[in-house]
């Protein structure tokens, strides 16, 4: 992380995440649409990410929601990934 900036590029966050493989495979879920930051759809892989906000995520056909709690500094195992942000997201359906 830059210091001075209060936040993370998004396709570095994701692949920080485990949501994505790699930047590129971030770059093209951007370029899908299938992402949006706080409601609104983000539109360039720069758009940068802080505590607090609210991403919403369409992975395959699931729907996922996370809060970010945390900003890593590097890529990890899936456990510790799961430690940078709260799953927001209703799994029973209804």
């Amino acid at each position: 992380m830059n210091p001075g900036h209060d936040g993370l590029r998004i396709d570095r966050l994701l692949g920080y995440l485990r949501f994505a493989r790699t930047r590129s495979a971030a770059r093209a879920m951007i370029e899908g649409r299938s992402l949006r930051l706080n409601r609104k759809h983000v539109l360039r892989v720069s758009e940068m990410v802080a505590i607090g906000d609210v991403l919403t995520l369409m992975i395959g056909n699931e729907i996922r929601v996370i809060e970010i709690m945390s900003l890593p500094d590097r890529r990890a195992s899936a456990a510790v990934a799961k430690t940078f942000y709260r799953d927001l997201s209703d799994k029973d359906g209804d």
